[in-house]
């Protein structure tokens, strides 16, 4: 599974791009990105990690994300079976569409308050959630139509929470942001393989302690703990596609098998042969 850094790809013109049913569940995609993205997921218990924000939600969700603000995927960890509908609007929607018309200002209103973060909740989740579920099957006309219905319904409810006290500012230049994403990449390209800190930190032209300074200040975690997150949501999916312990380990880049036990531990509160029986057995249970 890539990293997707770049949502929607430049040379498009429409202003949208809509992710039907992404299943990341058993990646760690902890990430951001220059466009607005609103997510609704349904059969889930998880945790909803926006920005500096951690909660959990409970059967569904519906968050409207800004700009540039770090998040993690909400399936994260699910094991049940549910759905999930991610759109993503670039920036320039507000200002080559919203922009100057007295019509659209409380759609405006919406984007701006997107800044803080904003999970919505009641009526407003439930049939936001059903315009969302049938998006994808909407001929071009009637995707933009509905899309506006939605931003319309967002913009006039009174049923959210914004998720931060004031806007969320993500610290880092565009300089430092194209360096995390560029780590990011270079993660989800070499994760199978050993990877050091010092090259790391030469590929991003700072010495090992700055590099660690900056990284620990950037996510949050240290790049350790941070290169064994992945790998072990590497090892999840691997395991769950059958393979044994030992072949899930060795092919996501740990290089010691008590070492990836540990790990894995660590991060999923089981082992590795534990989380297999586990999620086997809820799969085969009947609905």
């Amino acid at each position: 599974m890539k990293i997707q850094l770049e949502t929607i790809s430049p040379d498009t013109k429409s202003p949208f791009r809509l992710l039907h049913n992404p299943k990341l569940n058993h990646l760690f995609y902890w990430h951001f990105h220059p466009e607005l993205e609103l997510v609704y997921i349904e059969g889930a218990n998880a945790k909803r990690h926006v920005g500096d924000h951690i909660s959990e939600y409970q059967g569904s969700d519906l968050v409207l994300i800004g700009s540039n603000i770090p998040h993690l995927n909400f399936d994260h960890g699910v094991t049940t079976s549910y759905k999930k509908e991610v759109l993503h609007f670039k920036p320039e929607f507000r200002d080559n569409i919203l922009e100057g018309l007295p019509e659209l200002k409380s759609i405006d209103r919406l984007l701006e308050l997107s800044r803080y973060g904003i999970a919505f909740h009641g009526r407003t989740k439930k049939e936001v959630g059903e315009l969302m579920k049938n998006l994808h099957l909407l001929k071009p006309f009637e995707f933009f139509m509905s899309i506006m219905h939605i931003l319309n319904e967002l913009s006039g409810s009174k049923e959210f929470e914004l998720l931060h006290k004031k806007p969320f500012v993500n610290k880092y230049s565009k300089k430092e942001q194209s360096r995390i994403r560029k780590i990011y990449g270079f993660i989800d390209e070499r994760y199978q393989h050993k990877i050091t800190l010092e090259e790391v930190a030469a590929m991003c032209n700072l010495t090992k302690p700055a590099f660690c300074r900056y990284f620990k200040k950037a996510t949050g975690s240290t790049f350790i703990e941070f290169l064994n997150q992945y790998r072990v949501s590497q090892a999840k999916r691997l395991l769950l596609m059958g393979k044994n312990v030992s072949e899930s380990c060795y092919e996501c880049g740990f290089e010691s098998l008590s070492y990836f036990n540990r790990s894995f531990k660590k991060i999923t509160g089981a082992n590795p042969s534990e989380f297999k029986i586990t999620y086997a057995s809820k799969a085969n249970r009947p609905m």
